[in-house]
């Protein structure tokens, strides 16, 4: 969440709602991790950014939630398989 998808989400009509959440999709994990730190910088939202990501050949998803540290560098603050 952004300060401009916060604002967009609470300026949309009912007719036409707007999630408040960006979304981002990335051919390789490798691609996410050169634009998360940008990715948590812009971020608003407490609970940090949560990511998604599925492996080959695999059933399910990986879920990471990451945040910035006191020293500026992306950490994964909880991980799960489901």
């Amino acid at each position: 969440m952004t300060r401009d998808s916060l604002e967009a989400y609470y300026n949309a009509s009912s007719w036409n709602p707007v999630s408040r959440y960006i979304t981002r999709q990335y051919n390789t994990y490798r691609d996410l991790l050169r634009d998360l730190k940008e990715i948590l910088e812009m971020n608003i939202d407490d609970d940090g950014v949560h990511v998604v990501r599925s492996r080959r050949d695999e059933w399910g998803e990986w879920n990471e939630t990451w945040k910035l540290d006191n020293n500026g560098k992306p950490y994964i603050i909880k991980e799960t398989w489901s």
